[in-house]
C-alpha cells in the first residue's frame, strides 16, 4: 500500500465513490480509492446503467439526477464510455396511466418531455405491438450506459488521466480521521470518504442501523434481441406508480388501484418493468425488489415470470432468455445519507436505488461542502 499521504481517501469504487473521486480531483485533490472487491462486482454493474431524470423523486433529487446526466454525457466521450441509449419511452396501457403521464407533463419535471398518441404513438413503438396503448410519454434527456463495461471504463480513466490510485482487493478495517487502517497497513488522508455500498456491517455499523438501512434484492435477465432497435429505454404503467416523480401526483391514485386489481402479484413483488438495448441487440429486462437484512441469494422462477409477462405485455414477445442474475442496493426511507461521522470523515451511502442517476452531483455536493469545512477550520 502506497505510504503518501493524500488529500483524501475513498472507500468503495463503485459509481457512488467513482463520483466522489472525479469530483475530489476536478478540485485538484490527490486521490486514492480502496475497494474490498478485485473488480466491479456489486450493484454499481447489476443493472440497467439507465441514467434516469425522467420520473425521479420532484425537488432535490430531480435536480442531482438531472446535474449527473449532464456529467455522464461530458465524461463518457473521454473514459471511453459509449452511450448505448438516449431517451426513454414511457407505454402508457391504461387511460389511467394517461392522465399520470399528462399531469406529469403540467410540472417543472418535464423538461425535454412529450406526449404522443394515436398514430405518432404507434410510429415511435415501431415493431413492439402492446396489448394495449393509449400513447406514450418519451423524453430525449435520459441515458443508458452498459454498467458492466462503463463503471471499470470510469475507473480506469481516473488512474490514467487523473492519476488516481486505486487499490483493489484490500479491506479497510477501521476509520480514524486522518487515516484508514487497512489490510496492507495505513493509509493517510487529510479527509475521507466511506461509500460502503449495502455493506451495512463493517463500517460505521451503528450509524448505518440508526438511519434503517437494508438490502433490497431485485432480479435481472438478458433477452436475446428481438431483431430491431429500440426507440429508447422503455417502461410501462408499472413503473408510473414507483417512481415517485409520477407516483406523488394526484393522478397515480386510481391506476395504482386499478394495478393493484389486475397486477397485484406484480406490485407485491414491486415489480416494474425497464428495458435497455444494449450495443449488441439485446435486452437487459428487470426487475423486482425485496428487502431484507440478508436478502437469500436465489432467483424465483415465478418472479421472472411476472417480469416477462409484463415484457409480453408491451411487446408482443418474449426473446430468449441469455442471463439470469440477482443484486442488492443498501435500502432506506429518502435518497442518501450523508453523515460526518468523525472530525474530516463522512459516510455516504445512496439509498433510494439512484446510484447510476445521482452519485455524481451528490458527489460534487459532498466534495463542495468538504472543502468548505476544511476552510472554516482554518479561518
Amino acid at each position: 500500500m502506497p505510504q503518501d499521504r493524500f488529500d483524501i481517501a475513498i472507500v468503495g469504487a463503485g459509481i457512488v465513490g467513482l463520483a466522489h473521486a472525479l469530483a475530489a480531483v476536478r478540485q485538484g485533490m490527490k486521490v486514492i480509492v480502496i475497494d474490498r472487491d478485485t473488480q466491479a462486482n456489486g450493484a454499481s454493474i447489476r443493472n440497467f446503467g439507465f441514467v434516469t431524470v425522467t420520473g425521479q423523486e420532484q425537488g432535490r433529487v430531480w435536480r442531482l439526477a438531472r446535474r449527473s446526466r449532464d456529467l455522464w454525457a461530458e465524461v463518457a466521450g473521454p473514459a471511453g464510455i459509449q452511450i448505448e441509449q438516449a431517451g426513454l419511452v414511457m407505454v402508457a396501457q391504461r387511460p389511467e396511466a394517461r392522465a399520470v403521464c399528462e399531469a406529469f407533463l403540467k410540472t417543472d419535471m418535464a423538461e425535454g418531455c412529450a406526449w404522443l398518441d394515436g398514430a405518432a404513438a404507434r410510429a415511435r413503438l415501431g415493431p413492439m405491438v402492446p396489448d394495449r396503448l393509449e400513447g406514450v410519454l418519451t423524453s430525449a434527456i435520459d441515458l443508458r450506459v452498459e454498467s458492466r463495461t462503463a463503471i471499470p471504463a470510469l475507473a480506469a480513466w481516473l488512474e490514467t488521466y487523473h492519476g488516481v490510485t486505486i487499490r483493489r482487493g484490500v479491506a479497510v478495517h477501521r476509520v480514524e480521521s486522518g487515516a484508514l487502517e487497512t489490510a496492507e497497513g495505513m493509509v493517510r488522508a487529510d479527509t475521507i470518504v466511506v461509500c460502503p455500498g449495502d455493506d451495512l456491517a463493517t463500517l460505521f455499523p451503528d450509524a448505518l442501523a440508526h438511519a434503517g438501512i437494508t438490502r433490497c434484492k431485485l432480479q435481472m435477465l438478458r433477452l436475446a434481441s428481438p431483431g430491431y432497435r429500440l426507440p429508447g429505454t422503455v417502461m410501462s404503467d408499472l413503473g408510473l406508480v414507483r417512481y415517485q416523480g409520477y407516483a406523488a401526483l394526484s393522478e397515480a391514485g386510481p391506476l395504482r388501484q386499478r394495478l393493484l386489481a389486475e397486477q397485484g402479484d406484480h406490485l407485491a413483488n414491486g415489480i416494474h418493468l425497464i428495458v435497455a438495448q444494449s450495443a449488441d441487440g439485446s435486452l437487459v429486462v428487470g426487475d423486482s425488489h425485496h428487502y431484507a437484512p440478508t436478502p437469500d441469494p436465489f432467483s424465483s422462477d415465478e418472479v421472472d415470470r411476472l417480469i416477462l409477462e409484463e415484457f409480453r405485455a408491451v411487446f408482443g414477445k418474449v426473446p430468449a432468455v441469455l442471463e439470469r442474475w440477482t443484486g442488492t442496493y443498501a435500502s432506506a426511507a429518502g435518497h442518501s445519507i450523508v453523515e460526518t461521522s468523525m472530525e474530516g470523515v463522512r459516510l455516504v451511502v445512496v439509498t433510494g436505488g439512484t446510484g447510476a442517476s445521482t452519485s455524481f452531483a451528490l458527489a460534487e455536493e459532498v466534495i463542495a461542502d468538504m472543502i468548505r469545512a476544511d476552510v472554516g477550520a482554518l479561518a
